[in-house]
């Protein structure tokens, strides 16, 4: 992670950026990728207002947050606080992404038929489709089953992270396949 502070109608100081630096390492730990991470500090003085803008350029984060009061020490800690909050808010969702990418799987299914001018005990692939399986628990996947004109639904059983399938008999309820394995 690289920090650039810049002063504007200011001498610079090496404690304000010393104390700058070290508030701003407190972050590291929320940016991801942070070797590759740019953060641009610029304190400026506009009469008596104390500005302290920082920007943070990463991989996958652009966040920006402006402060201004009357001690640049002040800019700096409210600045750090908007910072912070915004960075575990970029932080939390991009897990939340993550664990969503994590939970979903990828079904293959065959139709296979039976071919009478060919070895009849071997059955030939007549249509193949895939489509990502989503968790759901198992009385929303009969509610979305029972609206659907579909025999079957498979999904991901969110109580047990295990794909299921569910499918309609035909008395009218559904059966349940809950694969060991």
């Amino acid at each position: 992670m690289n920090i650039h502070v810049t002063f504007k109608q200011l001498d610079s100081s090496e404690q304000l950026k010393e104390y700058a630096v070290k508030r701003l390492d407190k972050l590291a730990k929320f940016i991801p990728d942070d070797e590759n991470a740019e953060i641009f500090v610029t304190l400026s003085v506009d009469k008596f207002r104390h500005k302290a803008d920082v920007n943070i350029r990463g991989k996958h984060l652009h966040i920006s947050a402006l402060e201004q009061s009357d001690d640049m020490y002040a800019s700096i800690d409210k600045v750090l606080d908007k910072l912070e909050a915004q960075v575990k808010k970029q932080h939390d969702k991009m897990k939340d992404q993550y664990r969503s990418v994590r939970n979903t799987r990828v079904v293959r299914l065959d139709v296979l038929a039976f071919d009478n001018n060919a070895d009849p005990k071997r059955p030939s692939i007549v249509r193949s489709d895939s489509y990502e399986a989503k968790p759901l628990h198992l009385d929303e996947a009969a509610a979305q089953l029972g609206k659907s004109s579909q025999e079957f639904l498979v999904f991901i059983n969110a109580e047990t992270d295990k794909i299921n399938v569910l499918y309609k008999m035909n008395s009218g309820d559904f059966g349940l396949i809950d694969p060991n394995v």
